[in-house]
């Protein structure tokens, strides 16, 4: 008689981490979209100029919402100080994601990125509170491994976009980690800050080096907004709804479409130092979701 209410709260629990993992796969593909289109812009167009035609057509998509949210739930602002930390890391990754990948393939930016979520499992049990016992450790530890390979330390490899792309990721994750530990402050109220942060780094950026865009890439400029919008929505919510070590490490999928991408759009054949250690950091992310899932399956069936 009391296992049946206690069961109800389990399935729940199964049902909204399957829901993050499935906005999860959506926003990397979005963001993948995202990226190549910025790719494509930034051969053109200022990093600044960019940003501030995305991040203001990202803002007129938002007014209606925020208009029918009303100005309280901007305002009221849980944990200021991370929210704050939060903008500024937002808006230096998501710059230094669009410097780097002017000047490298496209593939080769999302490989450094995608060690992102290495630096999540490691560090939530620093910063979020969350268990990562030894097998876990060992799969940090490869993934390490797999963005060493990527990387091909030299003086031909060790250049200033690769640098920044692997400071960018370092963002990237503590961003990440930031929407687990605002888990309370509305989606909206975490877009628009942040939208609102890369608007104004591009304002002061943009008259370096401004272009009129044509039509088309005007168009395209706006697009950017709309999309990065959406997967940023779609991976706060997923971060909400199941922990951080267990959604994180489906960004990887974003190196899947980064080749198809590289190659459709751009003619990037990926180096091999590449494809090896993006395997092997895919390979360490799907353990930690794997080990994750197997560690959790005996406390679920326990309520």
């Amino acid at each position: 008689m009391t296992a049946q209410p206690a069961a109800a709260p389990a399935a729940e629990d199964h049902r909204a981490i399957r829901l993050g993992i499935l906005l999860m796969l959506i926003s990397m593909l979005l963001f993948s979209l995202n990226d190549a289109m910025g790719k494509y812009l930034v051969a053109t167009y200022s990093v600044g100029q960019v940003l501030l035609i995305r991040s203001a057509a990202a803002l007129l998509i938002l007014a209606p919402l925020l208009w029918r949210a009303g100005l309280r739930p901007l305002l009221k602002i849980e944990r200021p100080g991370m929210q704050t930390l939060r903008v500024l890391l937002s808006a230096a990754e998501v710059y230094g994601f669009y410097f780097a990948v002017g000047y490298l393939p496209l593939a080769d930016v999302m490989t450094y990125w995608l060690a992102a979520p290495i630096y999540v499992a490691a560090l939530s049990p620093l910063l979020l509170g969350e268990k990562v016992g030894w097998r876990r450790w060992t799969a940090i530890f490869l993934g390490f491994v797999g963005v060493v390979i990527a990387l091909d330390p030299s003086a031909a490899t060790l250049t200033p976009p690769a640098i920044i792309s692997i400071l960018g990721s370092f963002a990237f994750a503590f961003l990440l980690l930031s929407s687990r530990a605002l888990r309370a402050t509305p989606d909206l109220t975490l877009v628009f800050w942040q939208t609102l942060g890369a608007a104004f780094v591009g304002l002061a950026t943009a008259p370096f080096g401004w272009a009129t865009p044509s039509g088309g890439d005007f168009l395209l400029l706006g697009m950017l907004g709309v999309v990065a919008m959406l997967a940023h929505m779609g991976m706060n919510r997923s971060m909400k709804l199941a922990d951080a070590a267990t959604v994180a490490p489906f960004q990887y999928t974003m190196l899947l479409w980064a080749v198809v991408f590289g190659w459709a759009f751009f003619g990037d054949v990926p180096r091999p130092a590449i494809l090896v250690g993006g395997a092997i950091i895919v390979a360490a992310g799907l353990f930690i979701f794997f080990r994750e899932r197997k560690v959790k399956a005996p406390v679920i069936a326990e309520h």
